[in-house]
């Protein structure tokens, strides 16, 4: 497959403007919250150690992303039509980091017995999920006056280094936490300080909960830079009533193209639903991988870091393999790998790989990850990782053959809003079979029904040859 000429006025190279470095680190501040707190930290510290017990943490978990999902979808597309035809991005980016700010701060303070209890707890996991969402509407808003009117050579290279700047903070952050608060006391390796810094207390699982204000702190350097350094766009003049009516037109002109490109149409409802699966094991492995194998949050942040960087091969893969056997195929695969690797998962435990009783005994000295139901899980997870992150590159590209040309915008526009209107899916089945199984386990085989439904659907999707 040749590459494409790149378009008018478009930029291969030269320095970066300062604004969309500013912009791009914004991401980079930001994407911690999902990593640190969601996925690999914070969240298995509350299923393991809070909550009453795993199953009623992860149904807490599912229940805040199902609540978060439906708020979502219910406004995160309309919202950025309305702030399009309104014009500045910047206060309403603020404003929602600066709501955000208080609720991560908040997290230190959840412990068991705590004065934080699962009510309000789950409130909170549901508002930062929400306003995470909201910032990534008004952040992608920004990128072309970042970019500084370019080109989209400009542009792609300025939403790569967000991306790049997003994963390498996150695991410099998860390393700097397992090196300053985790291992100490741990290890007797001489880089490593020998005590925790500032105090902090292992047993009272400090080193977990000091997430929360680091996230929080993250957050107000990313805003302070994107307000500082990325031009604003100007006021349309447009008065908030008028661009709310025009941007429900908007919107439906945009489902109207649905009706014009049937293939891709069929897709983005292929992708709407394995997507949410793809986007639940994201949200929730960290939460088996604790309540599962008991780890604590020294072996979380290893395991973060080992799933953060494995993650990038994903990408590498689908640039790989997407010329050689064609999008559709590549992400059929894709889901099929993952679908086998959630199955061998979902049979871990700390004495069995694969349903199958092992020796649960060490292989060799080391501060973790010494038995070979571990190292299985590990394996299992990274493959796991590789796999989603393909997926989600490969789908990308296959939305480009699916549609001509000219009408790519508001496909991605589309792409945008079926990534958005059943977020609240995958959470919801996880919650369901969680309470209704009493495990994390047939809580997170419910994810193998919408991965097997986006297969089934796909396989439907003809790609057209376009000329």
């Amino acid at each position: 497959m040749t590459a494409a000429a790149p378009p008018a006025g478009a930029i291969a190279g030269g320095a970066l403007p300062r604004s969309a470095w500013c912009w791009a680190a914004f991401e980079g501040f930001r994407n911690p919250a999902v990593v640190l707190i969601t996925i690999y930290v914070f969240m298995p510290y509350y299923v393991q150690a809070v909550a009453p017990t795993p199953v009623e943490g992860q149904a807490l978990a599912a229940r805040a992303h199902q609540y978060a999902g439906w708020a979502v979808a219910l406004t995160a597309p309309l919202m950025g039509l309305v702030v399009d035809r309104l014009g500045p991005r910047k206060p309403m980016l603020a404003l929602t980091v600066l709501l955000m700010v208080p609720l991560y701060f908040s997290l230190w303070f959840v412990t068991r017995g705590g004065p934080i209890g699962p009510g309000v707890f789950l409130a909170i996991a549901a508002a930062k999920s929400m306003l995470f969402a909201w910032t990534e509407v008004f952040h992608n808003a920004l990128l072309l006056p970042a970019a500084g009117g370019r080109g989209p050579g400009q542009t792609a290279r300025a939403s790569g280094l967000g991306l790049a700047l997003g994963n390498a903070t996150s695991v410099a952050m998860l390393i700097f936490v397992l090196w300053a608060f985790s291992l100490p006391g741990t290890v007797d390796w001489g880089f490593v300080p020998a005590e925790p810094l500032f105090g902090l207390d292992q047993s009272a699982n400090e080193p977990a909960r000091i997430v929360g204000p680091i996230v929080a702190g993250s957050l107000l350097v990313g805003l302070a830079l994107i307000l500082w350094g990325v031009p604003d766009v100007p006021p349309t003049g447009e008065r908030l009533g008028s661009a709310i009516g025009k941007a429900l037109g908007d919107l439906k002109a945009m489902v109207a193209e649905l009706k014009r490109e049937r293939e891709a149409a069929k897709f983005l409802l292929a992708r709407m639903i394995y997507a949410d699966g793809k986007t639940a094991i994201l949200i929730f492995s960290g939460v088996l991988a604790a309540g599962t194998m008991g780890w604590g949050t020294l072996e979380m942040l290893a395991y973060g870091i080992l799933m953060s960087i494995l993650a990038v091969g994903g990408g590498l893969l689908a640039g790989w393999i997407d010329p050689r056997i064609g999008p559709k195929r590549a992400v059929l695969l894709e889901i099929a790998v993952t679908m086998a690797i959630l199955f061998g998962m979902l049979g871990a435990r700390p004495d069995r790989v694969l349903w199958m009783p092992v020796d649960p005994l060490p292989l060799f000295d080391g501060p973790m990850f010494t038995t070979l139901p571990e190292l299985a899980f590990i394996a299992a997870a990274g493959l796991g990782a590789i796999s989603i992150t393909a997926a989600y590159a490969s789908s990308r590209t296959l939305l480009t053959q699916l549609v001509r040309p000219e009408r790519a915008g508001t496909f991605f526009g589309l792409y945008a809003l079926s990534g958005t209107a059943t977020m609240w899916l995958g959470p919801m089945l996880v919650a369901w079979g969680t309470v209704a199984t009493q495990s994390q386990q047939g809580g997170f085989a419910t994810v193998l029904i919408l991965l097997g439904v986006g297969f089934l659907l796909l396989l439907r999707v003809k790609v057209p040859e376009r000329s």
